[in-house]
């Protein structure tokens, strides 16, 4: 503080002291503002904003690893030592990781190998059902063709006698007779002959004397 009087100022404040102002701690706001200050303090400065690449830490060199590690055991240590039975605990133990490893390799090409010859046995046993199945479909179309075939046939025949014991009758005349020369018609005995020895099949014709 300046001296006592009615005007008592802070020694910093006073414009009569050229000592520096005491720097306090500055909130974000007032470091913002302060900054703000300083920029457009000079408003004709050109500023230079660094790239992102410059901001980055350069890189350390790497050092190479070292020749010879003396916390670790390895091979080296005889079979006296201490740290032998550490190396032997080690090696067993990165043997079974890599007995697993293969284990697991072994198993996963197994199974790719089923799963292909299981798709492959699939596929052969779809073609063989789908050739049976059109075999049968054949078949059956081919037995519904000829079941159809032998109807009409059947059919045929039996159109065939009829139409032929019709004309036998008419060939007759009235009632089937022939006239034996003496001006007296006699009933046709080939007619009746047939008409005896025809097995009732089809269409049966009675013939009225």
């Amino acid at each position: 503080m300046s001296a006592p009087g009615p005007s008592s100022i802070p020694t910093s404040a006073d414009p009569r002291t050229h000592r520096p102002t005491k720097k306090r701690a500055l909130s974000p706001t007032s470091a913002h503002a302060a900054s703000l200050g300083a920029l457009f303090a000079k408003p004709d400065q050109n500023i230079i904003v660094p790239s992102s690449s410059s901001l980055q830490q350069p890189k350390r060199p790497r050092h190479l690893p070292p020749e010879i590690v003396s916390n670790v055991p390895g091979s080296s240590a005889g079979a006296g030592s201490g740290d032998f039975h550490l190396y032997k605990a080690s090696r067993r133990r990165e043997y079974e990781r890599l007995r697993e490893m293969d284990e697991e390799l072994k198993q996963s090409q197994e199974q790719v190998e089923f799963e292909k010859s299981r798709a492959e046995k699939l596929k052969r046993d779809e073609e063989r059902t789908k050739k049976n199945r059109e075999k049968r479909e054949k078949m059956k179309a081919r037995k519904a063709k000829g079941k159809t075939g032998s109807g009409e046939a059947t059919s045929g025949v039996k159109g065939c006698q009829g139409s032929s014991r019709e004309e036998d009758v008419g060939a007759g005349g009235d009632g089937g007779s022939t006239d034996n020369g003496q001006g007296r018609r006699e009933p046709r005995q080939d007619a009746e002959q047939v008409s005896v020895a025809a097995p009732a099949v089809g269409l049966v014709i009675h013939d009225d004397d």
